[in-house]
């Protein structure tokens, strides 16, 4: 009876080992992005800080945008973990969480093209709170107080329009990707 009969793995040659353990280089990324959402985390609790602290000397239109600020920092903070963990367990190994309570679900069924489209929708979540600040802050054009200008408005708008049309684009490779292995 061989290895392969019995269901334990052969042993891999030198090169094929060697390949298939590069993927462990990317460790050190993902604990990186680990401690970019500690500094996400100290971001948040500064602005929360800033917005209960200041919050009787704000406007209306400066509260709104403290608070999609903050959307704009948990829509981060979201996006990493989605690259965290759903990178790690597609690229490096199995985080081994099936049956905890705590297992995100979209984690059971993520693969390469999953973990895309997924990317994608969130990066369009992060640019449409991007372009709500920018349209709120419109009303400023031509003020000296202005941060923005009628044509930065204007390239916010092409580049989110850019984001939209390349999401569908990697849901429908995707779907057509899936549609070629389900035949």
């Amino acid at each position: 009876m061989s290895d392969s009969d019995s269901g334990a793995p052969s042993p891999l040659r030198p090169l094929p080992l060697l390949i298939f353990s590069s993927r462990w280089l990317q460790l050190p990324l993902y604990l990186g992005l680990i401690a970019a959402q500690g500094v996400y985390v100290l971001l948040f609790l500064k602005e929360l800080y800033h917005l209960v602290m200041h919050s009787w000397e704000f406007t209306e239109q400066q509260i709104m945008l403290l608070v999609l600020g903050l959307i704009d920092v948990v829509m981060i903070s979201n996006l990493l973990v989605m690259v965290i963990v759903g990178g790690y367990e597609t690229f490096v190994s199995r985080l081994g969480l099936k049956g905890h309570p705590d297992q995100p679900e979209w984690l059971s069924h993520v693969n390469a093209g999953v973990l895309k489209v997924k990317l994608a929708m969130a990066i369009i979540g992060i640019s449409s709170i991007h372009l709500l600040r920018t349209f709120i802050e419109a009303s400023n054009i031509g003020l000296p107080t202005a941060r923005i200008t009628a044509e930065g408005v204007l390239w916010q708008t092409i580049i989110h329009t850019v984001f939209i049309l390349s999401a569908i684009g990697i849901a429908y490779v995707d779907r057509m990707t899936q549609q070629k292995h389900q035949s």
